[in-house]
């Protein structure tokens, strides 16, 4: 049987674990052309609410990102047993109509998970994001928030390797001793616990800052426009602080015009044609230990909902995923 996780009801509010169930069907049969995957990591994202909201129907399983194994292929080009990554469901089998939008992985660049994290998606964004946006130099001070997570815990030591001091933020003294202690930031506050994001701005970038790479948005980004450098750039990832609910807005806007800032809003979607060169840099800096990378794993199909949701609030370090079915590299 394929148990999948069905998204049961939308939000009135937060996102919470009793707006999915668990049902079970047979293991879906292969057409003419088609592919059966068995999943073996799902991925847990933050983006994932606005489309809970509103995007994903009802009575369905939730599409994410998945990394599995071809089990079942009427398709020459996928034979059984390949590697593949692709937006599947929150399943633990997937019937892939034609073997559209699969992607094989190569388990010789890093472990098979990494397809869905930092040699996918959350990678490349991190590098769009804190490089080519970013544009981080020798002496420059970098801030990113979210430091722990899947994005900005990269995102941060790229503006390391780029030369500038980085600081970040997140959500626990935990975090922040990863993000300082493992990930080699020059320093982190708890966002948590400080008196006021612009006090703890103020003690750890002093100078201001050239960079700051934004993954949370409301009065984080409120706070950093007041401390913008001139010509600062603001690459915006995420804006995880209005997904669930809306903040009172920006009162200090102004500042861009004043310290000739630019803020740029992406979305990785327009940058995927930049993976395959992305990914042998990045997986030569994991081996060389230039970059460090946290899967926080949870285990089976039935822990998702709540996996999704301590993620939402902020549980995790690094990139989190569930694994549903063995991995095939593993061990």
């Amino acid at each position: 049987m394929n148990t999948r996780v069905l998204l049961d009801r939308r939000p009135d509010g937060p996102v919470t674990a009793d707006l999915f169930r668990l049902d079970q069907v047979p293991v879906p049969e292969p057409g003419p052309g088609d592919v059966v995957v068995r999943n073996v990591y799902l991925s847990c994202d933050p983006y994932l609410v606005g489309r809970i909201q509103s995007v994903f129907p009802v009575g369905e399983p939730v599409a994410v990102r998945v990394v599995g194994v071809v089990h079942r292929s009427a398709n020459p080009a996928w034979p059984e047993g390949t590697i593949v990554w692709g937006f599947l469901a929150w399943e633990e089998y997937t019937l892939v109509p034609g073997g559209r939008g699969l992607t094989a992985v190569d388990p010789s660049l890093g472990p098979i998970s990494h397809a869905i994290s930092v040699l996918g998606m959350p990678g490349l964004t991190a590098y769009v994001g804190a490089i080519e946006l970013g544009r981080p130099t020798p002496g420059e001070t970098v801030y990113v928030s979210s430091a722990a997570g899947a994005v900005g815990s990269v995102a941060g030591q790229l503006a390391r390797l780029a030369g500038a001091r980085v600081v970040g933020s997140a959500g626990s003294a935990a975090k922040c001793a990863h993000v300082v202690d493992v990930l080699g930031f020059d320093a982190c506050f708890d966002h948590r616990a400080v008196a006021s994001i612009g006090a703890a701005l103020d003690e750890h970038c002093p100078h201001g800052i050239d960079v700051y790479f934004d993954n949370v948005g409301g009065e984080t980004l409120d706070a950093v426009l007041t401390r913008l450098r001139p010509g600062a750039r603001i690459p915006v990832c995420g804006q995880i602080a209005t997904y669930e609910e809306a903040g009172d807005g920006l009162r200090n806007i102004g500042a861009m015009l004043r310290q000739r800032a630019t803020m740029t809003g992406f979305s990785i979607y327009d940058h995927t044609h930049k993976l395959p060169a992305f990914l042998p840099r990045m997986s030569r800096w994991l081996r060389e230990g230039a970059v460090v990378y946290t899967e926080d794993i949870r285990h089976g199909i039935e822990t998702v909902p709540d996996a999704f949701v301590g993620m939402l609030r902020g549980d995790n370090i690094g990139k989190r995923l569930v694994q549903v079915s063995d991995d095939p590299t593993a061990g």
